[in-house]
């Protein structure tokens, strides 16, 4: 279903392109050599960038090339990096990864020189926007947080806002939907409070888009209902039409083909009114899927036709392969097997030129990453090539006989060699990329994404201070006396069985698990990254634990096996996170709030949680928990604090 999803290039792509009346009188100033250079260079600049980036990318490169020289023939570093962003920008666009990332390095060079720190958290966003299209998710996730350190640091919102929703589309494309959408909800909060509305929008989709993967239909249409009434205040057509289409998706997957059609002509009205042929294309392919599984192959038939045709005209192999599949099913349908043959080959020859263009950027990623190290190697292996070329070019002038003997080995020679060295090349690029994986994969089951990604850059990580942070502790009653009844095996496997569970509840409300220390397990939420619902997702996890266990002592007791039974305790408030030690390195927390939150497990009982009156405060008026006061119960080393037992309203 995800592939007839409408998506929109949000953190790139300009909202509207400039009048033609508007590009001449840019040109008038451009050509204009009596203006200021300044000026001459902001109009150049709307001329690459407004009208030229998105739609022409080719050109705009051409353009902002002649904005980047007269910037630097008069040294203005400012121009010359705005010039060199368009030009960064434009070979993503084209998926030229390798060019973009040179363009914007050499740009980010640049503003850091002048201290243009809003321009440098742009280009650190761009750089991530080109290693997430690389599938390298802990690289752009490194860029997304340095960009948001520094919006933060400026205090601006708009930045924030967008690296905000970067880093959540990051979590979004891992399946990581809760993380995703704290990320979209923050981005969404602030864009609200800025009114921001062009931002709203991209977030009220992407927290659709996030409800919709994982078929929550209901929450899905409520986001792009939300998002279509603040695009029709603004007069974004482009958002109208993909909210249009996506709610078209929802109804056919519930079946509701007269909603679903609806939906899908509504978005043609206005792709059609855009003259948005990709877009058109792909609604015409799901009006016509819609009615073959209607039943009526014939009108199935004739939209997917449409669709074919157009999609022919762009050249969109994916969209040609959806209609082809389409009208393969309805002819088949109909016992047009003729029909059905032909295009069923289609299909096929479809798939090879996708794999192709698959293995192009394979190649292309490869070349991305290792591009420096190749080149230098052919640039070296080329010279030695010509000095052994030149070398027996001059032997074999003085034996003529044996001239072109000598130069057809020497060929073949040379394209062994290269031949050679390609492969072996391929081979080891193939090796490294499975070590790679590996130890990335080591590597992000022992710390979180974000302290990961700080060490793999900085080869370190440096302790941070956390305000308010929600410690959970839980342990098994009767560990040491259950222990002893168990065979060592029984017992691991029975640990195991829990914390494994436990791992994929804290993994579900967006918790870091800290670590586990015989029949304790501790998590964290609210780090390594700060979140507005860290302290109500702790809990809720924390419950969700307690729900597992007793749900598994009642399994064991059934069949006569031994079982656990838990107590969790929670505080909240200040810490220090980092990572302990060089050598087998682990992520930990340091401060008094370990401490209460060690002394709220243990002065829980079985089956509770409980926490301490600091949590209570915080989420003492949210409708979903109820609250039993203890009073003041006397903890070691504490003295008497305030705790409270927590359950889910009924």
């Amino acid at each position: 279903m995800n592939k007839f999803l409408s998506l929109l290039l949000f953190s790139l792509t300009p909202f509207s392109l400039v009048s033609q009346s508007t590009i001449d009188s840019l040109w008038a100033i451009w050509n204009d050599t009596t203006i200021s250079d300044t000026i001459r260079l902001h109009a150049m600049h709307r001329i690459a960038w407004d009208d030229y980036s998105y739609s022409y990318p080719d050109s705009a490169v051409y353009f902002a090339q002649m904005e980047y020289d007269l910037a630097e023939a008069k040294g203005l570093k400012k121009e010359m990096a705005m010039a060199l962003n368009t030009q960064g920008v434009c070979f993503y666009y084209m998926s030229n990864y390798a060019e973009a990332l040179k363009y914007h390095e050499v740009g980010l060079k640049l503003k850091q020189e002048i201290g243009d720190k809003k321009g440098i958290s742009v280009t650190l966003g761009n750089i991530g926007n080109i290693y997430a299209a690389q599938g390298d998710k802990t690289k752009a996730l490194s860029y997304y947080q340095r960009a948001l350190k520094i919006n933060e640091e400026i205090d601006s919102k708009s930045g924030k806002v967008k690296s905000f929703y970067e880093i959540g589309s990051v979590y979004l494309s891992q399946k990581e939907h809760q993380r995703a959408l704290e990320y979209f909800q923050r981005s969404l909060d602030i864009a609200e409070e800025a009114d921001l509305p062009y931002s709203i929008v991209i977030n009220l989709i992407y927290i659709g888009n996030n409800y919709i993967i994982q078929k929550d239909y209901a929450k899905a249409s409520e986001f792009y209902h939300r998002a279509m009434d603040v695009s029709e205040k603004i007069g974004d057509k482009n958002s109208i039409s993909v909210c249009l289409n996506n709610l078209g998706v929802i109804n056919k997957e519930l079946k509701d083909y007269e909603k679903a059609l609806n939906f899908y002509e509504q978005s043609l009205i206005i792709t059609r009114e855009m003259n948005d042929k990709s877009s058109i294309s792909s609604t015409l392919n799901n009006i016509g899927i819609l009615y073959f599984e209607k039943n009526d192959s014939k009108q199935a038939l004739k939209w997917c036709q449409q669709g074919l045709q157009l999609a022919k005209e762009i050249g969109e192999i994916s969209r040609q392969r959806e209609a082809c599949e389409c009208i393969y099913n309805a002819s088949t349908s109909l016992g047009n097997y003729k029909t059905a043959l032909y295009y069923h080959e289609q299909m096929n020859l479809l798939d090879d030129s996708l794999k192709s263009d698959e293995t192009i950027r394979q190649l292309g990623q490869f070349e991305f990453e290792k591009k420096i190290l190749i080149d230098s190697i052919h640039q070296a292996e080329e010279k030695r090539q010509l000095q052994e070329v030149h070398a027996e070019a001059l032997r074999a002038e003085e034996k003529r006989k044996n001239i072109s003997l000598s130069i057809g080995g020497l060929i073949l020679l040379i394209a062994g060699g290269l031949y050679s060295r390609l492969r072996f090349v391929r081979k080891s690029k193939a090796i490294l990329q499975v070590e790679k994986d590996r130890s990335e994969s080591l590597l992000l089951n022992i710390l979180p994404a974000e302290i990961a990604a700080e060490l793999k850059e900085k080869g370190r990580t440096e302790a941070r201070d956390f305000d308010m942070v929600s410690i959970l502790f839980s342990d098994f009653k009767g560990f040491t006396e259950q222990s002893a009844k168990l065979s060592a095996s029984a017992l691991v496997n029975e640990i195991n069985h829990c914390f494994e569970a436990f791992d994929g509840i804290m993994e579900k409300h967006g918790i870091e698990k800290i670590k586990t220390i015989g029949d304790a397990y501790m998590a964290a939420g609210g780090l390594p990254v700060p979140y507005n619902n860290s302290v109500k997702n702790t809990l809720l996890a924390a419950l969700e634990m307690q729900a597992f266990v007793s749900q598994r002592s009642k399994q064991q007791a059934a069949l006569d096996l031994h079982f656990f039974e838990m107590r969790v305790g929670i505080h909240t408030g200040p810490v220090v996170a980092g990572i302990v030690g060089v050598k087998k390195f682990q992520y930990d927390l340091w401060g008094d709030t370990v401490n209460t939150a060690s002394r709220m497990e243990s002065n829980s009982e079985v089956g509770q949680v409980n926490i301490s009156q600091e949590t209570y405060e915080i989420i003492m008026d949210d409708p979903i928990f109820e609250f039993e006061s203890r009073g003041k119960v006397e903890a070691k080393g504490k003295g008497a604090i305030e705790m409270y037992f927590v359950r889910l309203s009924t």
